[in-house]
């Protein structure tokens, strides 16, 4: 599939009607929990389309030009707010958590999975298992408060245990950086950079903004951490796109990267009712990725080759389950930290590495930490944990159900 050979529709066609920008909502008991996946995930890549075109408005001095990117901008905006309420109003917003992390770990599995340069594949891999591990204290909050069993949420796709635990996540900010991407970098890594660059800053955003209308104390700080670890995981995955683009070499390759998603979609969605949405969303971002073409010829004299050659997708976004190869990075991974652009094995450090320093002062108190506390909690009332799991833990130290581990992937604090 190549977007660039396809005839566009006239942009001012994507412009909708109040019925016709509010849709459907899918129904939480019967609803495929990877049709709720895809909805967070363009969500979130339509979020972060406008809330680039904005940046880039803010940072051009040229009001025909302004006023050309803000006419995709607000057919941006309906777009996503017509995917933000497929959510219905029945879900809470700890039941579409634990769909924001199994995107997490499922997207994050499929990028790696596919992913060729190393750097990528590198931070995906890392952060793969601090979403898996979110997935675990969530869900133990929800069976918790709520008596919902995670594992039908989740369709059974998806494990449900302890990866390096959510303690040993918080890092000095001088190791949220990664090396950014070079111009000749394949257009699949370009794509998964932005890809997921998006979808862990919707992640970030919804934490930080449900977070205080969450109904209990406990609730409300294990958001209130994780959504830290969010920041650092945007931090460390926006610092892979390359800064080097001009803002419309930028646009481009926003619109591309939404044909792109949608596309997917359109493929592997079951709910009849959405993948008209997947549908009709995909022409209409294909008339916006012309329209940017068009931009990027007119302002600096470049052709979309030289930004994207050939235009041909690249292998599909595939959303399903990872089981496998995230026991697999948990077991050759789950003590590593970051250290500067690289990782190592937190056994490695010298005990005066930043890492340490930063965690002593945020984690002074084990008995504060909240995604501690949480599992803390539910032990104290059920025994044991909550888990879902296919086979034992691959970690010996964190097969223990009665006892919650917070040396994994921190242990020299812990001698």
């Amino acid at each position: 599939m190549n977007p660039f050979e396809l005839s566009p529709m006239k942009l001012e066609d994507c412009f909708r009607c109040w019925s016709g920008i509010y849709p459907m909502s899918y129904n939480k008991c019967d609803v495929n929990p990877y049709t709720k996946t895809r909805i967070i995930l363009m969500n979130g890549t339509e979020f972060e389309a406008n809330w680039f075109s904005h940046q880039f408005s803010r940072n051009c001095n040229n009001n025909d030009l302004r006023r050309e990117i803000a006419l995709t901008r607000r057919i941006e905006k309906q777009q996503q707010m017509t995917i933000q309420n497929l959510k219905p109003i029945n879900e809470n917003i700890l039941e579409t958590t634990i769909s924001y992390e199994q995107l997490a770990v499922d997207l994050t599995a499929n990028l790696a999975k596919t992913e060729p340069c190393e750097n990528v594949r590198n931070a995906l891999n890392f952060a793969l298992l601090e979403d898996f591990d979110h997935l675990y204290r969530y869900s133990n909050l929800l069976e918790m408060e709520y008596g919902v069993c995670p594992e039908t949420l989740v369709g059974g796709y998806t494990e449900i245990m302890p990866a390096r635990p959510t303690i040993s996540h918080h890092r000095h900010p001088y190791d949220s950086i990664n090396w950014y991407i070079p111009q000749e970098a394949d257009l699949i890594t370009k794509l998964h950079a932005n890809i997921i660059t998006a979808a862990e800053q919707q992640t970030m955003n919804y934490y930080m903004n449900v977070g205080g209308f969450y109904t209990s104390d406990i609730g409300r700080k294990l958001y209130m951490e994780i959504g830290l670890v969010e920041e650092q995981h945007v931090s460390e995955y926006g610092s892979l796109i390359n800064p080097n683009q001009t803002w419309l070499e930028n646009l481009l390759l926003h619109e591309y990267t939404e044909c792109f998603l949608y596309y997917s979609c359109m493929q592997d969605e079951t709910d009849r009712n959405i993948k008209c949405i997947w549908e009709k969303f995909f022409e209409m971002e294909v008339a916006q990725l012309h329209c940017a073409a068009g931009l990027l010829k007119k302002y600096e004299g470049k052709e979309w080759q030289q930004i994207i050659p050939g235009g041909e997708f690249p292998e599909l976004v595939h959303l399903g389950p990872n089981i496998e190869y995230v026991r697999n990075i948990l077991c050759n991974t789950v003590n590593n930290t970051k250290v500067r652009e690289d990782y190592a094995n937190v056994n490695s450090l010298p005990l005066d590495f930043d890492f340490f320093t930063y965690q002593k002062m945020t984690n002074c108190d084990i008995n504060c930490v909240p995604s501690h506390n949480v599992i803390q909690k539910y032990i104290s009332r059920n025994c044991m944990d909550y888990r879902y799991e296919v086979e034992p833990n691959p970690i010996i130290e964190l097969q223990n159900r009665r006892c919650d581990n917070f040396c994994v992937g921190r242990q020299p604090l812990c001698k």
